[in-house]
């Protein structure tokens, strides 16, 4: 048998370009179950399953990973049903959670959350495990990426602990009335309503919300009017005349705190003699409520106006600011004096004299 020398080099030359061919891989699709769901949808229909390919044809390689049109959109279509799918776990917890009448509201609302976080978490893998993401593709941005995720969300979930701890030792709950201070320092108090996973929303009587950060409620005093019991005192300065008679004062005082609506009988409202200023006996009465979140300037008004018209009947003064004067005598004094009188006197002399009545 007669061998061509020409023939023997070409086919050693494709044995030894075969290795080399064969040791170039296909480059990896971005989303590993992209492949397996196309052949999935083209078995049930041919139609869309050569749209999926057209789809799957646009695209470009970067490494050795390919990303199409196709693996785009199943991404999309993923974060869309993960999202749909978190939401309504999250409202079904909530309606859950408001059908247990023998929970508290604080464990409501921390049940409620829990289970919505855990169906975030949930909702998050199964989409991972439904689109068979390749991780290593990322491996070149993740230190950078989980560094500024790192910083960018650190307040969030520092937020989100506080608010689950708020909730677990029961400082602060919704129904709660809460003191609060706005940027200029002024102070006024407000009903939670809602403990959010970011803030706390307080709704103040002239019915502006606040939006409180969790943290803060966590590293600040809190003045909670209604964290052990909702029994509140109110205080009403009230002052009378030196002159008046203090013990009818004092009991016309307990009848027009007894006379308002929201005043409690237990404990009773009192009177204490507080000052004696400039020109009044300052008293304040002492009265107490047990719905705080109603308001407390309407009781003060109240108040006042029964005891204005007690004072009326009963003609005890309600006093106002008086001065008394004392001139003392001295030499300049009496200038200033003879002054004021002779140009008193020229006046009267220049003015024409008045016609007798007949």
């Amino acid at each position: 048998m007669l061998l061509n020398p020409q023939g023997s080099e070409v086919a050693s030359s494709a044995a030894s370009n075969a290795p080399a061919a064969a040791a170039t891989p296909a480059p990896d699709d971005a989303v590993g179950a992209a492949d397996s769901i196309r052949d999935a949808v083209t078995q049930h229909s041919m139609t869309v399953g050569e749209i999926i390919n057209k789809l799957d044809a646009i695209g470009f390689t970067v490494g050795s990973t390919r990303i199409s049109v196709w693996s785009a959109l199943l991404v999309f279509m993923v974060i869309a049903a993960t999202i749909i799918f978190a939401r309504i776990g999250s409202r079904l917890a909530h309606s859950m959670f408001n059908r247990l009448t023998r929970l508290s509201p604080t464990q409501q609302v921390l049940g409620e959350k829990l289970l919505t976080l855990i169906v975030w978490a949930v909702a998050i893998l199964m989409a991972i495990d439904v689109l068979g993401i390749n991780l290593t593709a990322l491996t070149v941005f993740s230190g950078a990426f989980g560094l500024a995720i790192g910083f960018g969300l650190q307040k969030t979930f520092g937020n989100l602990i506080a608010g689950i701890i708020l909730l677990m030792d029961r400082s602060i709950k919704p129904g709660d009335v809460i003191a609060v201070s706005d940027q200029a320092g002024n102070s006024t108090f407000g009903q939670i309503r809602k403990i959010g996973i970011r803030a706390v929303s307080v709704t103040t009587r002239d019915r502006r919300e606040y939006l409180i950060p969790n943290e803060q409620l966590m590293i600040n005093q809190v003045e909670n009017w209604s964290y052990s019991s909702k029994v509140v005192r109110i205080q009403v300065p009230v002052g009378v005349s030196y002159n008046a008679d203090i013990k009818l004062a004092e009991e016309l005082m307990m009848q027009a705190a007894k006379e308002a609506k929201r005043v409690l009988e237990t404990p009773p409202p009192s009177a204490w003699l507080d000052s004696y200023g400039d020109s009044s006996v300052n008293f304040v009465i002492q009265c107490w409520i047990d719905d705080p979140e109603e308001g407390v300037g309407n009781v003060r008004s109240e108040v006042l106006k029964n005891l204005w018209w007690l004072f009326k009947e009963h003609d005890v003064e309600i006093p106002f600011p008086q001065r008394d004067i004392n001139l003392r005598g001295n030499e300049q004094f009496e200038h200033l004096i003879a002054a004021i009188a002779q140009r008193m006197e020229k006046r009267d002399d220049a003015l024409p004299p008045r016609k007798s009545e007949e």
